[in-house]
């Protein structure tokens, strides 16, 4: 049986580390009790291999086995 991996969308907000990109996905979320919608937001590091997304691009990023100690995705393309 095969794993399903998880593909997120988010946007580039830090490059300046080599070979990762930090990526911060926001969701609207509505209180259940008040009803308020309000903004979460999770950053995730990905893997560039060859350093080509720069901060504002918007990626799509898939779950992967561990790269390092924190790093468990890697970007798929641009969007």
């Amino acid at each position: 049986m095969e794993k399903v991996k998880r593909v997120k969308t988010g946007v580039v907000v830090s490059d300046k580390m080599d070979k990762t990109v930090v990526v911060q996905i926001d969701q609207m979320k509505r209180h259940p009790k008040y009803k308020k919608s309000y903004k979460v937001s999770k950053k995730f590091k990905a893997h560039d291999e060859n350093n080509e997304f720069h901060i504002g691009d918007k990626v799509e990023i898939e779950e992967t086995r561990p790269i390092s100690k924190d790093k468990h995705f890697k970007v798929l393309k641009k969007i």
